[in-house]
């Protein structure tokens, strides 16, 4: 069979990278032709913003490198991305201004102001979305006074990218999803949403929304002059986490899914959203998947908790290196301070180290300043949060799971793997660690013809090109009630 060629844009929260993949005898190869970091850089103001423009040229250069290592054979690119973020573009399709960064802090009080005129119950039986203070319907509002007389359409991160390769203007339907702006059951823009925040606020969000289209649309070849070749440009799982759940290497439908990295992403994969007022109690969101689905999750801060502590320890003159600090984690004894990963305080950058300190005595608990005790503490709390996400979803969606899928770099970290099975009581399966770029590019593949058939098909393929390990529960000194008891401790008054 002869090799075919893709290439996927994966731009994480804190990195970027293109990679290649070919796909022979049912089975991807993946080979990185480029890698970048993406942190949020400073405005003159004190904002926070994402350099799009230094990101695409990191992607052209990837791009062209794939071009060449596939000789001349590369057939697409697909672009992925965190979600939320946007850019504001011109009538002649000029970006008008760097996109504010999601960790910026212009939303703070902004959900409370939408909520006081659009109930929140209201907003979410439409959009199904977790309230985050940095979903683009507050990010929208806190740019009301903005001048928008200019802008022609606003872009999200993944379609600003595709934008710039081949000049349609899209928005894809699993980062549009991330916006609030949906209607998720119906798959389309909310009107009544849209109309609401042109009338309460004076934002053109009517005017200024793109199409959507489903991921799998070939949205056309790419600027002439662009590359060395022209290649199509196929709309993805534009939100990471759809194309990280396009590619779990799972047989059937009966499991729960953990896509870890800088967030960790928990929770179920189904083909209608729970829209019910216990479901936005709970503060569970439904984001859109491939072919038709829903990703029912909840957002976990994720192992960003842990490389800001080491950022803040390293800063501090302190020798701090990822692989002995994650051996001596796992000689600790386990559950001795658990706290909630999902308490907000955790999401800017600054010292992490003394908020889990401050946080841990807020519960009655103690945590030493010392990096393996806090090491430990992250990775037993982010266990504790998926073995209660991954309940509270099943017992919402009215759904079983016999198993937890691990895919993306936190797949590697094998004391958070093990960790994660001995709080669920369920095997864990590990890998694969690239499963954002697999899923992107299995997309492409089918939408360029190279593969046939459903979701469950394209997981087959999945299958073949992973190398997975699986963790059984049962290996550490602690069950279920202990992991009940630390649930109480971490989550006091919640559990």
């Amino acid at each position: 069979m002869t090799a075919r060629y893709f290439a996927a844009a994966d731009l994480g929260a804190s990195s970027g990278r293109v990679i290649l993949g070919r796909l022979e005898d049912g089975r991807f190869t993946l080979g990185e032709t480029t890698r970048f970091p993406n942190g949020p850089v400073d405005g003159a103001d004190g904002s926070i913003h994402t350099d799009a423009a230094g990101l695409f040229a990191h992607v052209r250069e990837g791009i062209e490198k794939a071009i060449e290592a596939s000789g001349g054979a590369l057939e697409s690119v697909g672009v992925d991305t965190w979600g939320v973020d946007y850019g504001r573009l011109g009538a002649d399709g000029e970006l008008l201004e760097s996109p504010f960064h999601y960790r910026d802090d212009r939303t703070n009080g902004v959900p409370e102001l939408v909520f006081a005129s659009l109930p929140a119950e209201q907003l979410y039986a439409t959009a199904g979305l977790q309230v985050m203070p940095f979903n683009t319907i507050f990010q929208l509002v806190a740019g009301r006074d903005d001048d928008w007389s200019r802008v022609s359409t606003v872009l999200l991160t993944p379609d600003l990218m595709s934008y710039w390769m081949c000049g349609r203007a899209v928005a894809e339907m699993t980062i549009a999803s991330t916006t609030g702006l949906l209607d998720v059951a119906a798959r389309t823009w909310s009107a009544s949403t849209c109309d609401h925040l042109a009338s309460a606020y004076g934002l053109p969000v009517p005017r200024v929304l793109p199409e959507l289209v489903e991921p799998g649309t070939v949205l056309g070849a790419t600027t002439e002059g662009l590359f060395s070749r022209p290649v199509r440009v196929v709309a993805v799982g534009g939100h990471d986490t759809a194309s990280a759940v396009a590619s779990i290497p799972a047989g059937s439908a009966d499991f729960a899914f953990v896509s870890s990295g800088t967030w960790s992403l928990v929770g179920l994969e189904l083909d209608e959203p729970v829209l019910t007022a216990a479901s936005r109690e709970a503060d569970f969101t439904n984001e859109l998947g491939i072919d038709g689905t829903v990703r029912y999750l909840k957002n976990v801060m994720g192992l960003w908790v842990l490389s800001e502590s080491i950022r803040t320890w390293k800063a501090a003159g302190r020798d701090v290196d990822l692989v002995p600090l994650l051996e001596a984690a796992a000689a600790l004894p386990g559950l001795a301070c658990v706290l909630d990963m999902t308490d907000e305080r955790l999401l800017p950058p600054g010292d992490m180290p003394a908020r889990l300190r401050e946080m841990a005595a807020e519960t009655g608990q103690e945590l030493p300043d010392d990096p393996a005790a806090t090491c430990r503490c992250i990775l037993d709390s982010l266990a504790l949060a998926y073995r209660r996400t991954i309940e509270r979803a099943c017992r919402l969606a009215g759904r079983e799971v016999s198993v937890v899928h691990i895919v993306g770099g936190g797949c590697q970290n094998t004391l958070l793997c093990q960790l994660t099975a001995e709080a669920t009581g369920l095997p864990v399966v590990a890998g694969p660690a690239e499963g954002t770029a697999l899923g992107n590019l299995l997309v492409q593949a089918r939408a360029c013809g190279a593969i046939d058939g459903d979701r469950m098909a394209l997981r087959q393929v999945a299958i073949a090109s992973s190398d997975l390990i699986t963790y059984t529960p049962g290996v550490l000194p602690f069950g279920p009630e202990q992991w009940a008891a630390a649930e109480r401790r971490a989550y006091p008054g919640r559990a």
